[in-house]
């Protein structure tokens, strides 16, 4: 079987082809700015990286990766009916759908009322979905949700403490994301550990320019650090994080912005960018942070300091817990950071051990914990895009026994 991953945003679309005998990628790329100036599609398949026009729209580009992935010079496909299936992320799943679901006008009519919740995300991700039904009529079409993973969350933790009835109303709450991430990583990590998911207490750091942290009880997610909207949680690349609401009124009004525009400050101008004033990634930081800038040491710091007391806070939320895992691009990467976040959890059974930390090998699951340590610790690479696949092809499973 064969699926087509699809991550469509409103100016871009990332895809792969995956081979599910092998679970091996046999091609992906990005379609970049898409109806926008100079767009270009960029397609990878053995090895190889090339270049080639982009589109004015979803439907172009989608249509162009396809003729791309069944090209005879450079294709790794002789016919679309290779295709079996598609699998779509789409960031919100609301208060409607906790798992992953076959598309059907029903379901883009139900998604249509989740729109206020993800306004840049989800109308992107249905473009995408739209663009394949249209291309590809006969081929099931399956989205997977961000959200998903954390509907196993009880009502404790997802839950604002707001008057109860706008929750009703308006189905204000934590719905959390990155849990395809987080759902790779749970079943990796009860692989390494050599149990069951559902035998694992796991506390994940998925750490990049987006960052959530989630708690994992007997395999399911009980906790996690974004809340409405992945604006919530530990400082990120461009996003500030946990903060008091009411700075949004104070600061709104000292720079006469209103919420909307408030909003998009807190999203895109703050985190490690706003505290440092140098940029959002945090490798740029951290150079100058080693050269003495305090700036940006201060960012890092305060990156670190908001990652370690989510880190503590599960691990009593949890009591026990086999493992924490780093993963994203810089739980992967990090080295730094992930020595910043176990320092000084030694007392708590969290033993890092640097010098496995410090020579630690991209793009491998590595123990990196002491033989002291009551608590694993582990890099384990994501892959969100093999457990989109996965989820596709457990929805196609299911309509052939039908």
């Amino acid at each position: 079987m064969k699926i087509l991953v699809v991550n469509a945003g409103s100016s871009s679309l990332k895809y792969q082809l995956l081979d599910m005998k092998t679970e091996a990628v046999l091609a992906k790329g990005i379609c970049e700015k898409i109806g926008l100036p100079n767009p270009r599609i960029e397609y990878k398949h053995n090895g190889q990286k090339q270049t080639f026009a982009g589109a004015k729209n979803h439907d172009e580009a989608i249509s162009k990766v396809l003729d791309i992935l069944v090209n005879k010079e450079y294709g790794v496909i002789k016919s679309l009916n290779e295709i079996d299936a598609v699998g779509h992320r789409v960031v919100q799943g609301g208060w409607l759908f906790d798992k992953s679901v076959l598309v059907t006008d029903e379901v883009l009519k139900n998604l249509k009322k989740l729109d206020d919740l993800a306004p840049l995300h989800n109308p992107a991700n249905i473009k995408g979905a739209k663009a394949c039904a249209k291309a590809m009529p006969n081929v099931p079409q399956v989205l997977i949700f961000d959200t998903a993973f954390h509907a196993t969350m009880p009502e404790k933790a997802f839950m604002y403490a707001v008057d109860y009835r706008d929750y009703e109303k308006y189905h204000v709450r934590k719905y959390g994301a990155h849990g395809s991430s987080h759902h790779f990583i749970t079943l990796e990590a009860a692989r390494v550990l050599g149990k069951k998911p559902e035998e694992c207490n796991l506390i994940i750091c998925h750490i990049g320019n987006g960052s959530s942290i989630t708690a994992v009880k007997n395999g399911q997610s009980v906790d996690t650090t974004m809340g409405l909207t992945p604006l919530q949680g530990v400082v990120m690349g461009t996003r500030s994080g946990d903060i008091d609401p009411t700075v949004v009124q104070y600061l709104g009004k000292k720079k006469k912005l209103d919420v909307d525009q408030m909003l998009t400050y807190l999203n895109k101008e703050c985190g490690l960018l706003g505290v440092s004033g140098v940029s959002s990634d945090q490798r740029e930081v951290l150079e100058k942070a080693k050269a003495g800038d305090h700036r940006c040491q201060l960012a890092l710091d305060m990156q670190n300091y908001s990652i370690k007391k989510h880190v503590g806070s599960y691990l009593a939320v949890l009591g026990k817990v086999d493992a924490i895992i780093f993963t994203g691009g810089i739980g992967e990467n990090g080295l730094e950071t992930r020595e910043a976040v176990c320092e000084g959890l030694e007392n708590l059974g969290v033993v890092l051990d640097k010098k496995k930390n410090a020579n630690f090998h991209r793009g491998e699951i590595e123990e990196i914990s002491t033989a002291k340590s009551k608590v694993k610790i582990y890099i384990i690479p994501t892959n969100e895009e093999l457990m989109m696949a996965r989820e596709t092809k457990a929805i196609v499973d299911g309509l052939k026994r039908k």
